[in-house]
């Protein structure tokens, strides 16, 4: 069937959930480095939809499913229960649309798509900001309420923020009831930490962190393109991505990579 069952399926569903697995263990994806994260997930989603729809079976083509869930069976690795204490689960959130409670739906999915109770640490990236606003407390506090209550349900055990200047870090700290553990830093933005931030960071026993993601990791119109190029002639710009989480579990007496992966999930507007 391939990509025509692969379409059948998404016009008929209304919510689609990506999963690549671990990357590690997948040999397409070693052939060649990703020069940048979003081209990584661009290729990922692109990869993962490809080999998904290869495998659609007639059968399958008549189904309905309201959730439709898209992964490569050969990639998808769960942690071995007796191995879970020498681990560390660690998570980023993108938002991509604004709803908060699409933060319950990613722990979820990546506690069941790992095989864990609850993620060691998890950092939020909100959605940008429009167009001539800066950052507030305001517009983050309704992700670190739904965090918090995450913390508090024993699903996550720290949570941390992403390129909060020194300001922002210290009105989120104050306000918090579950204070951020860690704060990633864009190395593109500034080549040495700020020292007010640093200053403040070590005063709190907040982890500063380093990263190169781009503002927005994969947005609306770079998720429909790479669904176009994988399955052809359909209906792309009626789906709308509503949130990625990065995974990776860490191996915790050797610091090195076991496991490293994508969860995508986005909803189909109905046209």
């Amino acid at each position: 069937m391939g990509t025509e069952g692969a379409r059948a399926l998404l016009e008929r569903a209304g919510t689609l959930t990506l999963q690549t697995g671990n990357l590690l263990n997948w040999g397409c994806l070693r052939k060649k480095c990703p020069a940048t994260p979003g081209e990584e997930v661009r290729d990922c989603i692109q990869k993962t939809l490809t080999e998904w729809s290869s495998k659609i079976s007639q059968d399958q083509n008549q189904e309905t499913l309201e959730v439709l869930e898209c992964s490569v069976a050969q990639a998808i690795e769960k942690i071995n229960p007796e191995e879970r204490d020498e681990l560390k689960v660690s998570a980023k959130l993108f938002i991509v649309g604004s709803n908060s409670s699409s933060i319950r739906d990613a722990v979820d999915l990546a506690c069941s798509a790992l095989g864990v109770a609850q993620l060691d640490s998890v950092i939020i990236s909100p959605p940008p900001v429009e167009d001539g606003n800066n950052l507030s407390l305001e517009y983050l506090q309704p992700y670190w309420k739904e965090l918090e209550s995450l913390v508090q349900n024993k699903k996550i055990v720290a949570i941390g923020a992403s390129d909060l200047d020194k300001t922002l870090l210290e009105q989120l700290y104050l306000w918090a009831q579950v204070k951020p553990s860690s704060n990633q830093v864009n190395l593109a933005s500034c080549c040495v930490m700020p020292p007010d931030l640093t200053a403040f960071a070590k005063e709190c026993d907040i982890q500063l962190l380093t990263h190169n993601d781009p503002k927005e990791l994969l947005c609306e119109a770079s998720f429909q393109e790479v669904l176009q190029e994988s399955i052809q002639n359909m209906k792309a710009n009626n789906w709308i991505p509503l949130w990625l989480l990065r995974y990776s579990v860490i191996v915790k007496s050797r610091g090195i990579i076991k496991s490293k992966g994508y969860i995508i999930q986005a909803k189909r507007n109905a046209s």
